[in-house]
């Protein structure tokens, strides 16, 4: 009677383990990934390839517009911008700013209670790369603590400058536009490296929500927000 009660017991344990294994050798993955992305740069991330299958679902020849320039190639004011804009204290945390988690996450419950759709985020710009990089727009807790062990792992192997040439040339600026470079000649006509102050505060000003302002570039919105980062900017330093 005991063998037959330890039988099932057993059985558990062993699928305990083998689940255990299998996200250990998939995290161990991903850290060999964030090591690779640390030297060379990426050809597509999970993003990208979300959007290329949206946009061939319409038109089977869709192509991204993506190409990847160097730190030293994206203009300084772009840096500064988007420092301003989405991450002020980029320089000084961590990976992750948790008092700016917890006051996104007040804002968003009073807001639903509101029944109001607006949201803040609280993720850094090294949160983003790792979402950008890894996974999907899917707002579950495993998602969001998968993304938390990414951060940390980006932080660990990567400089703040690597950091911010990764998330400078991944971000998506638009409806397949993705990265500074293509930006710049999407919107203004010139390479990342030539762009001004202002044009650089746009920019930044898009990146919440860029595919509602690639088509409503006139909103009273951006052209507010657009002023704000232009002031902040001088106040950023960068890697």
């Amino acid at each position: 009677m005991r063998r037959l009660l330890a039988h099932p017991w057993k059985l558990a344990g062993l699928a305990i383990l083998a689940v255990a294994a299998g996200v250990l050798l998939y995290q161990i993955a991903l850290f060999l990934m964030v090591l690779w992305y640390s030297v060379v740069p990426p050809r597509m991330t999970t993003f990208m390839a979300a959007e290329q299958g949206q946009l061939r679902s319409a038109d089977s020849n869709a192509e991204l517009r993506y190409q990847w320039v160097p730190y030293d190639k994206i203009n300084a004011n772009l840096k500064r911008a988007v420092i301003a804009s989405e991450d002020s204290n980029f320089m000084n945390h961590s990976g992750v700013e948790w008092d700016a988690i917890r006051k996104a996450w007040e804002y968003n419950r009073r807001q639903s209670e509101k029944g109001s759709g607006r949201r803040r985020g609280g993720s850094t710009i090294s949160q983003q790369l790792a979402k950008n990089l890894f996974l999907s727009e899917s707002r579950s807790y495993l998602r969001k603590g998968q993304e938390l062990i990414l951060t940390y792992m980006i932080e660990t192997v990567m400089s703040k400058e690597r950091i911010l040439e990764l998330y400078l040339n991944v971000a998506q600026w638009g409806q397949g536009v993705f990265g500074a470079q293509a930006a710049s000649r999407h919107y203004f006509k010139v390479d990342a490296a030539q762009l001004s102050a202002m044009q650089a505060a746009r920019l930044a000003g898009m990146l919440p929500n860029p595919a509602y302002y690639d088509k409503n570039r006139n909103s009273p919105y951006l052209q507010s927000r657009t002023r704000t980062i232009s002031q902040r900017m001088r106040q950023v330093v960068i890697p």
